[in-house]
């Protein structure tokens, strides 16, 4: 409606896949048209190879694609393209910093057009100049804008220029009875979202990580003292190498290179005066190379066997028997993130904290209840539904490594013949 009352103007709908996009959204739209007596081919036409809608008066709807991928941090692929307005389908898929990329692109013709009252065309125009706006759908869940929409709605603290609109599936005149059936069926946790659209749905039982707590990463003051390095080498299918600083218990700086090799390596460590024995670095796969050359760095084996831990006292608790090093530190690192022990320095970039957000999110017990040892899913089985590895995420946890295993103190030991 936009596109007719503003003619020459300039929207775009977007998902996090393009096909996605074709398949479902655009589908959506083409029914919309037909319910309001607009014909492809005569009141607009479709490219399909280039994505644009084309209306008679000129104005324009561009599909993109908002996934993240690694080689495009920037979004670069956007182009420079500028918009009036914009929609967002299913933005539980989209990363914050696609959002903001999207958002900086609002700014063509605004003050062009003289703002029209959409429900009464026919009315006097304002005299207003249209202002950048984006609509956003979403099914409850827990991304940024759990924090940036719905939370702040909730507590009344909403910045004036955003707005939520809560709308239920019994809200859609359109919907089939049959769907909202299959939607009871559900289970419990996708019936609250889906069904009764409730944002503070129970967490997955077997995530590792409290959502809020990941969220507090970027706001807790934690424990500092002496420094670490933990490193996560960019294997095959991976152009990230991340490098991660600590001050104690404080994440000072995260590096995301392409790769680094040992000279790299010694220039971080001599930077922030951190010794080689407070370094550890993913020796599975083309790691090992990094640690072979930098002599006195831990290697980190994913599958080794874990480390044995004595109890303090008869009062503690049995220890959990672990599958292997990497479930043991992940588990270890959920109860420092869990209980607020971690902090992240302020000016970290949208898209490594988005990174690291949706990392954590997808740490999850595999096959609780079975009485076998405790055990996180595969990388192979995270890559099924993030599509990508859990670099930042693997960094972050190898910092349990010292915690489970101290390194000896620094000083003179002196021997008596």
């Amino acid at each position: 409606m936009r596109r007719i009352l503003y003619p020459g103007s300039r929207g775009f709908i977007a998902r996090a896949r393009l096909k996605s996009l074709k398949e479902s959204t655009l589908l959506t739209f083409f029914e919309v048209c037909k319910m309001l007596g607009l014909r492809m081919n005569v009141h607009f036409t479709y490219n399909a190879i280039t994505g644009l809608i084309k209306f008679r008066n000129g104005s324009e709807e561009f599909l993109r694609d908002l996934f993240y991928y690694p080689s495009d941090p920037e979004f670069v692929s956007l182009g420079s393209t500028e918009y009036t307005d914009g929609f967002i389908d299913e933005m539980a898929e989209i990363g914050e910093q696609a959002y903001q990329i999207i958002r900086s692109r609002m700014r063509f013709k605004l003050d062009q057009f003289e703002k029209i009252d959409i429900f009464d065309p026919e009315k006097k125009p304002t005299g207003k100049t249209l202002i950048p706006k984006i609509c956003m759908g979403s099914n409850p869940c827990k991304t940024f804008i759990y924090k940036e929409f719905y939370k702040k709605w909730t507590e009344n603290k909403l910045e004036s220029w955003k707005a939520y609109v809560p709308a239920s599936v019994y809200d859609n005149p359109y919907i089939s009875k049959h769907y909202i059936e299959n939607l009871k069926k559900l289970d419990p946790i996708n019936r609250a979202r889906l069904l009764e659209g409730n944002w503070e749905y129970e967490d997955d039982p077997t995530k590792l990580f409290d959502y809020d707590a990941i969220m507090d990463l970027f706001t807790n003051s934690a424990k500092r003292g002496d420094r670490y390095c933990t490193v996560d080498v960019a294997g095959r299918g991976r152009d990230r190498t991340v490098v991660m600083i600590w001050d104690g218990f404080f994440i000072e700086k995260i590096y995301l290179e392409n790769n680094i090799d040992s000279e790299y390596l010694d220039e971080i460590l001599t930077k922030y005066k951190i010794p080689r024995s407070h370094c550890v670095v993913d020796e599975d796969g083309v790691g090992f190379g990094l640690v072979k050359e930098t002599k006195g760095v831990k290697g980190f084996i994913n599958n080794s066997r874990p480390f044995q831990r004595k109890k303090e006292s008869e009062k503690e608790s049995v220890l959990h028997n672990y599958a292997n090093l990497k479930a043991q530190c992940w588990f270890e690192l959920s109860n420092y993130v869990n209980s607020g022990q971690i902090g992240i320095y302020r000016e970290i970039d949208v898209q490594t904290k988005t990174l690291l957000i949706e990392d954590l999110e997808q740490i999850k017990q595999k096959d609780p209840g079975k009485d076998q040892p405790l055990r996180v899913l595969t990388k192979e089985e995270i890559k099924e539904v993030l599509g990508r590895s859990t670099d930042i995420g693997d960094a972050m946890m190898m910092r349990m490594y010292f915690v489970l295993k101290p390194p000896l103190a620094f000083g003179f030991i002196s021997t008596k013949r």
